[in-house]
């Protein structure tokens, strides 16, 4: 994009991510600066990231990715931009850059196969809710997926992945009223 770059990664460690943007942002900022005689950084701020139940979600950040351009208005098919993914997987044209992942060898038994469900999941427009969730994940760095994702994902990592409760968390223990709970505040 103009102004942001998204990336659908599988990281095969822990830190890799982190230690790959690192990475990215030392040696590319440098050749830039290089090329055009500047200084300073390239980004606004640090890159923000989610995880992704890759299970149930994964194509669906890949389709939200890939027709990112369309929904800015910049190409009329996702092919038509060139830093797109989509020629790779929707047409076969080998891209060293990509390894695939499993869900989308899981599309078809040969690559045709896959290519042709690839092409079916692009063309089916993404629901605004699924929009809305991925970038609200990506913006608070919030996990996307089942709540049971989120569990398994909290107790292996001893934080929190997903927007805390709004309000005031209960004070105590709630009385029992009838059925009422009396809340202090």
């Amino acid at each position: 994009m103009t102004n942001h770059v998204h990336l659908l990664v599988a990281p095969g460690a822990a830190g890799c991510v982190s230690r790959m943007m690192q990475d990215l942002g030392r040696s590319y900022v440098r050749i830039v600066n290089d090329t055009l005689g500047r200084t300073g950084t390239l980004w606004e701020g640090r890159f923000k990231s989610s995880l992704v139940d890759s299970d149930v979600y994964l194509l669906g950040c890949h389709r939200y990715i890939e027709l990112n351009p369309v929904r800015a208005g910049m190409v009329t098919h996702p092919g038509q931009y060139r830093w797109s993914s989509h020629r790779h997987y929707a047409h076969g044209v080998c891209d060293r850059l990509i390894t695939e992942h499993e869900i989308y060898r899981q599309l078809g038994a040969s690559a045709h196969d896959r290519q042709r469900a690839f092409r079916s999941l692009i063309d089916d427009e993404m629901k605004a809710s699924d929009i809305a969730d991925i970038r609200s994940a990506a913006n608070q760095g919030w996990a996307l997926g089942s709540e049971h994702f989120k569990d398994r994902m909290e107790a292996a990592l001893g934080r929190p992945v997903r927007p805390p409760k709004r309000g005031r968390p209960v004070r105590g223990k709630p009385h029992d009223r009838g059925g009422i709970d009396k809340i202090s505040l």
